[in-house]
């Protein structure tokens, strides 16, 4: 799924309110949770206008720097940064999520905060360095997913300084075309013929999804009407664009009295949320 959210800002600053700690970056959660009724739901969680980043630390060469968030109805997030001579990185991720939150997590069976913690697989980076990653990346664990993107962060800053060089993830890494090896001549033949370059063929381009019609209802009362063509543009070594045809697409969902979920179901399985 596609889920809104505010980017958010943090810079940490030390005693003498240098910047010691700095990120940017966007991030939602899909959560899986049981209802009184023993089935379950999935909650989305998304991090509203208003965000605190108290108990954030700087660190030092003995101790992690730590930079923590807390939104909404008593949610928080936070993860670890340590060190070494020449590079940091960051741990583990902490979140909790509250289930008192009725407005997210509507007939909770299981009430109050609740928090998992996982490893993190940011690699090192190096000192000085920011660390920048504009594509999606995502963590799950325990029944949640954390989704991130728009990334950027340098830990253990030096001299208040936000570094100007560049660390990018993987996934941004941009893709080059593979190298063509010639062939070897023909020693005992040599050959006189000059042979011209094969044509470059240019990729055609993906056509515009077509626009489809989609509709809830509550009853047999219409509770939703979308009008939207979708195209997914994924990104991994070799770059994947899918057009949902409306013709084969399917609609279904939930009506309510605060919040909707339109889900469409493109006939193999695959799902696109809202």
């Amino acid at each position: 799924g596609f889920f809104q959210s505010y980017a958010v800002e943090v810079e940490v600053r030390d005693a003498s309110n240098a910047t010691c700690l700095y990120a940017q970056w966007m991030m939602s959660f899909s959560i899986k949770y049981e209802t009184n009724s023993s089935d379950y739901k999935n909650a989305t969680l998304s991090l509203g206008s208003s965000v605190t980043h108290n108990g954030s630390t700087c660190g030092n060469d003995t101790q992690a720097a730590l930079l923590a968030i807390q939104f909404g109805e008593g949610h928080s997030w936070s993860v670890n940064f340590t060190k070494t001579n020449e590079t940091y990185q960051s741990d583990f991720i902490t979140f909790t999520y509250n289930t008192n939150d009725a407005a997210v997590f509507p007939d909770a069976k299981r009430k109050g905060p609740i928090t998992i913690v996982v490893k993190d697989t940011m690699r090192p980076v190096q000192l000085n360095n920011v660390f920048v990653c504009h594509n999606t990346d995502s963590v799950e664990a325990e029944n949640v997913t954390q989704i991130f993107w728009n990334l950027t962060l340098q830990a253990f800053v030096q001299n208040g300084t936000i570094g100007k060089k560049e660390s990018r993830c993987d996934a941004d890494a941009p893709t080059s075309a593979p190298t063509v090896v010639p062939t070897a001549a023909n020693k005992t033949t040599p050959s006189t013929t000059t042979l011209s370059p094969a044509p470059t063929t240019t990729p055609k381009p993906m056509e515009n999804p077509v626009t489809g019609n989609y509709s809830l209802k509550s009853g047999n009362k219409t509770c939703l009407l979308a009008s939207v063509g979708l195209q997914l543009n994924v990104s991994q070594d070799k770059p994947l664009l899918i057009n949902i045809n409306p013709k084969t697409t399917s609609a279904d969902g939930t009506c309510g009295n605060t919040s909707a979920t339109l889900r469409l179901n493109d006939g193999n399985s695959r799902f696109i949320d809202f």
